[in-house]
């Protein structure tokens, strides 16, 4: 039999309605009220089995603040007792019955089970989910040069995932990362430059943390990694990761005239050293920006910019991995998203169109999110049937994607179309879908 800790969760409590909406959530405040108020644990008893201090307990409790570490949830789901599919995890050694794996802990210079041991999905069907925990290197007592650069060349692997996998799979991988080289820095020793490249490599992994947690539904989440990801790369010194931070940053803002402001922020980092690939991103970032805020004439002199430094871009010069992916395609496919935003569908259309027959559709999620403004750029046009077509090819690509982010744009889409539902090939597209 299992020993159950003093503050297992009762068997109701962990089946009752607004317990398991607050669990799956990650809103562990209302864990904690709940488990005071309808079981009777108390805060000091959370606090002492969970590892957090009491009077942030209850200030969780009060809603103010949110967990978000993956040491932290792992903690608080094996005090509990709550199963792992309901906070994202794999299952936990309680729970199958099999002694839990130990893993060094550099906080504390032993073994410990606090770390994390299988590689937790964020969705139960998800890839991460059958995938074994990732083998990280030892860490170093003493961080040189040559340490940063192969935790560089790792996190670079990992970001293909993002290729083929949404946020969903691969938030908890590059989440998991960005704490490895946290807890990096306040346990090793470093050189003053090698210290300054690990907090660089800590901003470039908050923001792909970042990303994963935009592109799973996690907005909070995100815009706090994206926040962390900016004081870092200021400490750092890294103009380039600050500006794509800020960059990140306006793609969050709900006040567009903010976002407009932040992403003008972001292109103020430029410099002559910076390379071109990081100055066509951040020019195009602020044509979204303009965009969404209905600004043409700032968003026509933005592609310009973003254009010229693609122009400018000398064969074999050196890009930050995390930029490498902008190219004359990346920037056709934004080119045609400001227009489509712009319900300019006669400038959108043929771009949109012409970069998309350029895109593999291995990249399912992105791919699904471009057809979906070339779908909203047709129906901007009159031509609901060619909207209709092309609609339903993203929402099949985007079928298993582990991303929220095609069916959101895709909605509005589809709300157009059933007005149109007199038309066979449009009815027959909206009865397929539905």
């Amino acid at each position: 039999m299992i020993h159950q800790p003093p503050t297992a969760l009762p068997r109701d409590l962990l089946e009752d309605e607004e317990m398991r909406r607050a669990l799956e959530t990650h809103d562990f405040g209302s864990v904690f009220r709940l488990a005071k108020d309808r079981a009777g644990i108390s805060y000091s008893r959370i606090a002492a089995e969970c590892d957090i201090k009491p009077d942030r307990v209850g200030t969780l409790a009060k809603g103010q603040g949110r967990i978000t570490t993956f040491d932290k949830v792992v903690q608080i789901a094996d005090a509990l007792r709550v199963p792992g599919c309901m906070v994202g995890l794999a299952p936990r050694p309680w729970e199958t019955g099999e002694p839990p794996a130990h893993t060094y802990d550099s906080q504390i210079g032993q073994t410990s089970v606090r770390r994390r041991t299988v590689l937790q999905a964020a969705t139960s069907t998800g890839l991460a989910a059958a995938l074994p925990a990732l083998t990280k290197p030892p860490a170093p007592a003493h961080v040189a040069n040559g340490d940063v650069e192969r935790l560089r060349h790792r996190t670079a692997r990992l970001r293909r995932l993002d290729d083929v996998l949404g946020g969903g799979d691969t938030y908890r991988v590059y989440l998991g990362e960005y704490q490895a080289t946290k807890a990096l820095l306040r346990t090793s020793t470093f050189t003053p430059e090698s210290r300054r490249r690990t907090v660089a490599l800590l901003a470039e992994q908050a923001q792909q943390a970042g990303w994963a947690a935009f592109d799973g539904g996690q907005q909070k989440q995100a815009e706090s990694l994206y926040e962390e990801s900016q004081h870092a790369a200021r400490e750092a010194g890294d103009a380039d990761l600050l500006g794509n931070a800020y960059a990140f940053l306006a793609y969050q803002a709900d006040d567009r005239r903010v976002a407009v402001e932040i992403a003008a922020s972001s292109c103020s980092t430029i410099n002559p050293s910076t390379p071109a690939g990081v100055r066509a991103l951040l020019h195009e970032r602020m044509a979204w920006a303009c965009a969404l805020a209905g600004q043409p004439t700032r968003v026509e002199h933005a592609l310009d910019a973003a254009r010229a430094a693609l122009e400018e871009q000398q064969a074999g010069e050196p890009q930050p991995d995390w930029a490498a992916w902008v190219d004359q395609t990346e920037l056709d496919i934004m080119t045609g998203r400001c227009w489509t935003e712009l319900r300019r569908p006669l400038r959108a259309v043929p771009v949109l169109t012409r970069a998309l027959d350029r895109f593999n559709d291995h990249h399912a999620r992105d791919k699904a999110l471009y057809l979906s403004w070339l779908a909203d750029a047709y129906v901007a046009a009159g031509e609901v049937e060619e909207a209709a077509q092309v609609a339903a090819r993203a929402w099949d690509l985007s079928t298993g994607v582990a991303s929220v982010r095609p069916r959101q744009r895709l909605a509005p889409v589809l709300k157009q179309l059933r007005q149109h539902q007199d038309l066979s090939t449009v009815r027959e597209v909206m009865d397929k879908i539905a």
